[in-house]
Parts: C-alpha cells; structure tokens; sequence
C-alpha cells in the first residue's frame, strides 16, 4: 500500500504541474451543456425535462479528454518501466491511475455538475439524486476509460480508438444514472437505478483495474 500512495502521490503532483487538462475538460462540460438552451429554446419545462440527459452526457465526453495521457506520457519517457518494476503489482497501477483520474477530473465535474444543472432548470428535489448518481458513474467512467487506455497504449490513433472503446462500455452507466434523476424529477423512487449503478461499480472495481493490468503488461513487452 506504500508504494500504492507514492504512485497515487506521483500522478496527483503531475497533474497539478499540468493543470491546463483538468481546466481544459471542466470548461468543454460548461461551454457544452450552455449550448444546448441555445439550441433548443430557454423554456423551463423543456429543459428541466432533458437536463439530466444533457449533464450526463456532458460529463461523460469532458471526462474522455483526460484519457489519453493516463498512461502515454509514462510510456514515451520510459516511467512506465519503472512503474512496473517498482514492485506494485500491474492491476496496482492501474488502480492508482483509476483513482488519480478520478480525483483530477471526476470530482471537478461532479462540483460543476450542480451550478449546471440548475442553470438548465432542473427540479431542485432531483439535484442530490443526480449528483448521486454521477458519484457513482464518475467512478466507473474513471474505471472503463483506465482499462481502455491501457489496451489502446502505444497503438496507431490511440486516441481515436479510444473513445471508441469507452462509449460502449459506459452507455449503460449515461442510462441508468440519467434515469435515476429523471425518476427523481418526476416524483418516483430512484433507488434502483442507483442500487444498478452500484452494482456495476462493485463489479468493475476489481475487474477493470486487472484487465487494465493485462493491458500495460502487452504494451510494455
């Protein structure tokens, strides 16, 4: 666990140094979810209606950006090797990058998430439901995006294989955590939908970071 906290540690000091992805991501969900009452018209019910639709998917595509550096620039100056000789098991690793994307990214957006919400209109009593929900899918979208960051490490257009990787893999976690507050807005329980998302999560948890594991083994060999 001490060598766990020093990588943690590591990863969190480097993406203080580079700030400019953090901010850059937190200003891509902003800018996003403000275009939509331009689109679509500032009517308060309509948007009030699809706002958690919009925050979700918001989230999910600011929370891509960061990805393609978790493991890349650790590969080209060679930290990677070193990383996985410093005697932390791989799935290790990749947990630590689960956890150091989640703080760096994740929780930015899940702050944001509320201001955005209520600048689309969204019923005041849905709000802590779809912040819930978003602390639950953060995690897994930090979870699916390390193990797919992992497979696509030193391949041709990683960065464009990437996105496609993830979409598919979080399309259940944008359903269930959209329905959670939209159950919410309309007055009914959002307990199951949420109690899904935890399901996922307790799965992913041990899963994600060893298929992450595998992943930069293959790349480093």
């Amino acid at each position: 666990m001490r060598i766990f906290w020093a990588v943690l540690a590591r990863d969190l000091r480097l993406s203080l140094r580079h700030g400019a992805d953090t901010l850059a991501a937190l200003l891509f969900f902003m800018v996003t979810a403000s275009l939509f009452p331009l689109a679509i018209g500032p009517a308060p019910d309509t948007l009030g209606r699809i706002a958690p639709g919009i925050v979700w998917v918001c989230a999910l595509l600011a929370a891509l950006l960061p990805l393609d550096r978790l493991f890349g620039a650790d590969l080209d100056d060679g930290s990677l090797d070193l990383l996985l000789l410093s005697g932390l098991p791989a799935f290790g690793i990749a947990a630590a990058k689960s956890l150091s994307h989640w703080v760096v990214t994740g929780v930015p957006l899940l702050l944001a998430a509320g201001p955005v919400a209520i600048m689309l209109r969204m019923p005041q009593d849905a709000i802590p439901v779809l912040l819930l929900g978003l602390l639950l899918g953060s995690l897994l979208l930090s979870l699916f995006g390390t193990m797919a960051a992992s497979i696509v490490l030193g391949a041709r257009r990683g960065g464009v294989l990437l996105p496609l990787l993830v979409l598919p893999l979080v399309t259940p976690v944008l359903i269930f955590g959209a329905a959670a507050a939209d159950a919410a807005a309309g007055g009914f329980s959002a307990r199951p939908h949420l109690l899904l998302l935890a399901a996922m999560l307790a799965a992913a948890l041990p899963l994600c970071p060893l298929a992450a594991g595998a992943g930069l083994r293959a790349a480093v060999e």
